[in-house]
């Protein structure tokens, strides 16, 4: 015999009650999971790239790295709750457009793209928007649940870029910086895996307020 489905539970949200449903909580998971893959392939791609000074050959190996780091990247960018959708829309578009860079200067470039990045650091007018979208997903943790690791990420990033772009930072500098933002990646990914599921949901109710309403303003929050 079979048994009726237990109702979910009704949560109160801003415009009304609203339930999590499984294939809500599956979303978060896949957005942990691309989390997990960034940061994993980030690091490796990192500690490749410093290691690169005295095994040439394995510079051909981050180029593998930064894809699985880019495929992970939109996997998370695609689960993830932003209530202000045209934040959310931007970062999905600079991912994009700086995956389209990626590809463009890997199939032209005569050398791998890790290091055509190296010797030329102007490239990163087009890779680095896969770092502007990185970065504001680091502001959406910082400013939803104040992560140590994603409020120090934030500045590190662009600081990392623009010190390779620039040319002002020496080699030991922007060695020391991106293993500092290798380490503090991992360390941030690796803590979504034991937060409860349901903040990362949000308040689904200001989502469904918000297909309702023609384009706007939105909430002022970033995500629940």
């Amino acid at each position: 015999m079979d048994h009726p489905t237990q109702p979910l539970p009704l949560y109160q949200g801003y415009f009304g009650q609203y339930s999590i449903t499984p294939a809500d909580r599956q979303g978060v998971r896949l957005y942990r999971l691309g989390l997990l893959l960034s940061a994993l392939a980030f690091a490796v791609g990192a500690g490749l790239g410093l290691a690169s000074a005295a095994r040439a050959d394995l510079v051909s190996l981050i180029d593998g790295c930064y894809l699985v780091f880019w495929l992970g990247l939109g996997l998370s960018l695609a689960t993830i709750h932003i209530y202000m959708i045209s934040l959310h829309r931007l970062l999905q578009v600079c991912w994009g457009v700086g995956g389209l860079a990626s590809l463009a200067i890997a199939w032209t470039a005569q050398a791998p793209l890790a290091q055509t990045l190296v010797s030329y650091p102007q490239t990163l007018w087009g890779i680095g928007l896969t770092f502007v979208a990185l970065t504001g997903l680091y502001v959406k943790e910082a400013f939803c649940f104040h992560r140590l690791e994603t409020k120090l990420l934030t500045p590190l990033v662009p600081l990392t870029l623009l010190g390779h772009l620039s040319g002002w930072a020496p080699i030991p500098i922007k060695q020391g910086l991106l293993g500092v933002w290798a380490l503090l990646f991992l360390f941030f990914a690796a803590g979504k895996l034991t937060q409860p599921l349901t903040p990362d949901i949000g308040d689904k109710s200001v989502f469904e307020n918000l297909k309702k309403k023609p384009p706007g303003p939105t909430p002022t929050e970033l995500s629940g």
